[in-house]
């Protein structure tokens, strides 16, 4: 598989990378085993073809998807959510629990330091310059070697990078949601920043097996999300037919045109 370079860092990672969320939690039931039989042929399928990105986090079921990577090269893990005494999922930037976060995360991946520690979404209640402060303390201890930022708004960007180096940005990006192209894109760009974006397949919809009648469990978060209503799937449905009719001439897959 193809290699690339995050940014002007030297963390170098396989072109694609793998999103562990679909294995325990979100488009479905939770699991209570990572291991389960379509789950494992995915990740034995994507570890045989010599890749070095996975994305995990404690928040992913309860903190197990991490522990189904354990012998992944390389991986990014992500802190600031968690779920509170009352089921709910919530914030936490605060210095403290990055670093509680962290000192779990080696723990569950049985690993000695964290390749890419990604801040899961912005804490509207705590500075970036703190968070960005907190993972320093980390990287300077040696247990993270890289900083990244989830989902931000670009002076949050510039106010972290101020603070300490941010090597990757994790974005939504893909044929049917552009926007990281207008302000996103050029400031990781200007600064160095290398993006790493997630849902390249639009949660599933690019893929072409989601039609206008499809119906998800009813503890699929795709349930809520505008995109999926079955008057916007009937509207998007153009761009998978176009999508299958490039395929159909490179001789590929929806997916694989999607992501190319």
């Amino acid at each position: 598989m193809e290699k690339r370079k995050l940014g002007n860092s030297n963390l170098e990672v396989s072109a694609i990378g793998l999103g562990c969320m679909g294995m325990s939690y979100g488009y479905g039931p939770e699991r209570d085993d990572c291991s389960y039989t379509e789950s494992s042929r995915t990740r034995h399928h994507f570890f045989r073809h010599s890749p070095s990105l996975w994305s995990v986090h404690e928040r992913r079921a309860r903190g197990r998807s991490p522990s189904s990577i354990q012998w992944a090269s390389s991986d990014s893990h992500k802190f600031g959510m968690k779920i509170d005494t009352s089921g709910q999922q919530v914030m936490d930037s605060r210095p403290e629990y990055i670093k509680q976060s962290a000192e779990a995360s080696l723990d569950r991946l049985k690993i000695d330091v964290i390749d890419l520690f990604y801040q899961h979404r912005v804490d509207p209640h705590v500075p970036i310059e703190d968070v960005a402060d907190a993972v320093k303390d980390l990287i300077r201890e040696g247990k993270v070697k890289h900083f990244g930022l989830s989902e931000p708004g670009v002076q949050t960007i510039r106010r972290a990078h101020a603070v300490q180096p941010v090597t990757a940005v994790q974005s939504e990006y893909s044929l049917w949601w552009r926007r990281p192209e207008e302000e996103v894109l050029p400031t990781l760009e200007e600064l160095g920043i290398g993006l790493a974006p997630f849902s390249l397949l639009g949660k599933g919809f690019l893929t072409g097996n989601i039609e206008v009648n499809t119906t998800f469990d009813s503890s699929d978060f795709r349930n809520i999300v505008p995109r999926f209503t079955p008057e916007a799937r009937k509207a998007n449905l153009a761009l998978v037919d176009l999508l299958r009719k490039v395929a159909e001439r490179k001789k590929a897959t929806p997916a694989q045109i999607a992501l190319a």
